[in-house]
């Protein structure tokens, strides 16, 4: 990493691994670059005096998802993953697979996305099956399982470019996954009544089980991590372990709260077409 600010490891009954805040360029760049855009894209959107103009709380989602990114790729997170422990490396991966795109995705409503609806309605219209949520289970499942096969998952760690790669990949698949669950755009191939819930359920199973796997294995399976110190006091074989459970709890506690919010939102939607139906009825009759 560029530019980092070091605190140099010690040796004691356990062996305590270095740790840095990195200010990587592109990532310094990007991060401002978002800000910008969200910032005057939430301006306008004020402005324009809608009663569905984004308020606080979606610019609290956008600041707080930017804040992951950080913690992500800029924090002691990204250099404990990079060189010493498999279980950061897999928080790294879990906030940049769901965290960030969830928050980001919820940091947005109609109003805010206005100027570009059209264009990622045509995206989609042309995107054929890319565009379906098939598409995204499969990208998601087969992003994360072929990012964690042992020769890619080590050649990531020892290539800086392949590394920013697998970073890449799980961004967009998180994206592109959460995007048919929380997007405020009307899709084509829109998940309705209970299809995000069965969506959801299957792609967790699969990445889930990969967790459990990983949990149970017993030898390390990473070339890169197998002959590491026993950092904080756990061996190769624990880091690697602790790590398939950091996955699947991540897994269930993401599905469990979108849960919560996809029923409530369910419902609510339920009760708004339920009331859109009485006032019709009721103008109907009057006209009558």
């Amino acid at each position: 990493m560029l530019f980092s600010l070091v605190s140099p490891g010690f040796s004691g009954p356990d062996v305590t691994p270095a740790y840095s805040w990195s200010f990587e360029p592109t990532v310094v760049i990007g991060t401002l670059i978002l800000c910008v855009l969200y910032g005057l894209g939430w301006r306008r959107a004020r402005r324009s005096g809608s009663a569905h103009a984004p308020g606080y709380g979606r610019l609290s989602l956008f600041v707080l998802s930017m804040v992951l990114v950080i913690i992500a790729l800029l924090s002691p997170i990204d250099s404990l993953g990079d060189d010493d422990l498999i279980v950061m490396h897999m928080v790294q991966h879990m906030i940049l697979l769901d965290l960030v795109p969830i928050t980001l995705i919820l940091s947005t409503n109609k109003v805010l996305l206005r100027p570009v609806t059209r264009r990622i309605q045509i995206i989609e219209k042309n995107a054929g099956f890319l565009a379906t949520p098939v598409f995204a289970v499969i990208a998601y499942v087969g992003g994360v399982y072929g990012w964690h096969v042992p020769a890619a998952y080590d050649l990531a760690l020892r290539h800086e470019w392949i590394h920013a790669l697998e970073h890449l990949t799980f961004s967009a698949v998180g994206t592109l996954y959460w995007w048919h669950v929380f997007s405020p755009i009307r899709a084509r191939r829109r998940l309705t009544g209970l299809g995000p819930l069965a969506y959801m359920v299957t792609t967790k199973l699969f990445i889930g089980a990969l967790g459990v796997a990983l949990a149970f294995l017993p030898r390390v399976i990473y070339a890169f991590y197998a002959h590491k110190p026993d950092y904080w006091g756990l061996t190769p074989l624990e880091d690697q372990s602790m790590a398939g459970l950091v996955m699947a709890l991540e897994q269930s506690l993401v599905m469990g709260v979108a849960f919560v919010y996809l029923i409530y939102k369910f419902f609510d939607e339920a009760a708004a077409e339920q009331r859109r139906r009485e006032r019709y009825e009721d103008l109907t009759t009057a006209g009558g």
